[in-house]
């Protein structure tokens, strides 16, 4: 079995974890005139043929945020929880604007944590798929291996260079624990 080429000093990729994008949804608990959004929310793009909800982007923080008429919001982009449940406050604020009768109380739920970190490794992604369980990799249709960490439940990506990227994560904790698991686990079996 081929070792990896070290690339940098021992330190973890848990140390290096950087979140990418969140996701996060909220429900306003009304329904919503896209309409009346689309024409009085700068930034908006309403096509209802192409897209059942508008797409709001928001600068600051930069976010955007799908506005369905159900009164469901999803933010997207947002690369801290804080930010993420900002934008979500700051659009509902807007839309308050147009319609008084929003409630002030909603909750915002985190649905995905998107990170990344580096194992400071190369790593040969064919040996790690002989030698680990629970992974996919068909480097004809995606250069990443596809590794599924059952707790906490996340999804790794594993690429040659050693970068990983975390999904499916609902906190940061968890996207670090899946990281720091999969390190241990390659380091144990001597992949890296």
């Amino acid at each position: 079995m081929a070792k990896s080429n070290k690339l940098t000093d021992n330190k973890s990729a848990e140390s290096n974890i950087k979140i990418e994008n969140i996701v996060s949804s909220a429900s306003i608990g009304k329904d919503i005139d896209l309409k009346e959004v689309s024409k009085n929310l700068e930034g908006v793009t309403f096509n209802r043929e192409q897209f059942p909800g508008l797409v709001f982007k928001l600068p600051e923080p930069k976010t955007a945020h799908l506005i369905f008429s159900s009164g469901k919001l999803v933010c997207t982009g947002a690369k801290s929880i804080e930010d993420s449940k900002l934008g979500i406050k700051k659009t509902v604020d807007l839309m308050r604007v147009m319609d008084n009768e929003i409630s002030h109380e909603f909750d915002v739920k985190i649905q995905n944590i998107v990170a990344s970190a580096n194992l400071g490794a190369v790593l040969n992604l064919e040996v790690i798929a002989l030698e680990l369980s629970n992974t996919e990799y068909e480097p004809e249709q995606f250069p990443g291996l596809v590794f599924r960490v059952s707790d906490p439940k996340v999804v790794l990506l594993l690429f040659g260079s050693g970068k990983v990227v975390c999904t499916g994560a609902r906190t940061f904790d968890d996207a670090k624990v899946g990281v720091k698991k999969t390190e241990a686990k390659l380091k144990e079996m001597k992949l890296i």
